[in-house]
């Protein structure tokens, strides 16, 4: 992967991005995104976030071998604080799981105005970056699944509005696990990924009827068999 080779997850990130796009990507690593974005004309300026030393050398060496030191500013710091607040109209935080790219927002949400767009993608548990979002007044604008190398992925688009319209015809429990527009577009990738769960689910419930009865076991269960019924209702199975 490279800065005009990018992979279809990072690609279709770059397509939210919104028009004259002057965008912070934390956790850029070698600053691929960034810089594809630059070349492909989707954003006019960018920042590239790292907190480590070695892809924060990548990514300056990778914006200096293609000229783009004008363009792309590359920040070394932890989460949002390498952004000054207005600075952007996006951000995107990609290939990290859920709970910490939710954590990453909370810790640095004093950073954002509330104009920019966040373009998210979770590599596991996107539930914890919806309840982040709901919580905080975000809109759900759009959303992706799709499959890269085996493995599935998600992309949560979202900007302050209306917090509630996106898990409108649904349970909001239901809408935060599996996604209020996957749910409505239940494409082959979002079937087969919850089918999954969902048997997985089913053969722990049976392991933990056969275990000890505690208190532990009984609660598991009980979250266990609410998130079964939701997803049975979801890809309605009998």
């Amino acid at each position: 992967m490279n800065e005009m080779n990018l992979s279809k997850r990072l690609k279709k990130v770059a397509d939210f991005l919104p028009d004259e796009a002057l965008f912070a990507d934390i956790g850029s690593d070698h600053a691929y995104l960034p810089c594809y974005a630059i070349l492909h004309q989707k954003a006019v300026k960018a920042i590239a976030g790292e907190i480590t030393d070695g892809p924060l050398q990548s990514a300056q060496q990778q914006v200096h071998r293609l000229e783009l030191d004008e363009q792309i500013s590359v920040r070394k710091g932890n989460g949002l604080e390498v952004i000054e607040k207005g600075e952007v109209n996006a951000v995107t935080i990609a290939g990290m799981g859920g709970a910490l790219i939710a954590s990453i927002l909370n810790e640095g949400k004093h950073k954002l105005a509330g104009h920019e767009r966040l373009i998210l993608q979770p590599n596991i548990h996107a539930h914890h970056i919806r309840l982040w979002l709901y919580q905080e007044g975000y809109e759900l604008i759009d959303e992706v699944i799709l499959e890269e190398d085996g493995k599935i992925y998600e992309i949560i688009i979202a900007e302050k509005g209306d917090k509630d319209k996106a898990y409108e015809g649904m349970s909001l429990e239901t809408g935060m696990l599996v996604g209020p527009f996957l749910a409505k577009e239940q494409n082959d990738v979002f079937q087969r990924k919850w089918m999954q769960e969902l048997q997985h689910m089913v053969k722990i419930e049976s392991q933990i009827q056969q275990a000890a009865r505690t208190e532990e076991n009984k609660e598991r269960l009980e979250e266990l068999n609410a998130k079964i019924k939701m997803l049975k209702e979801v890809l309605t199975v009998g």
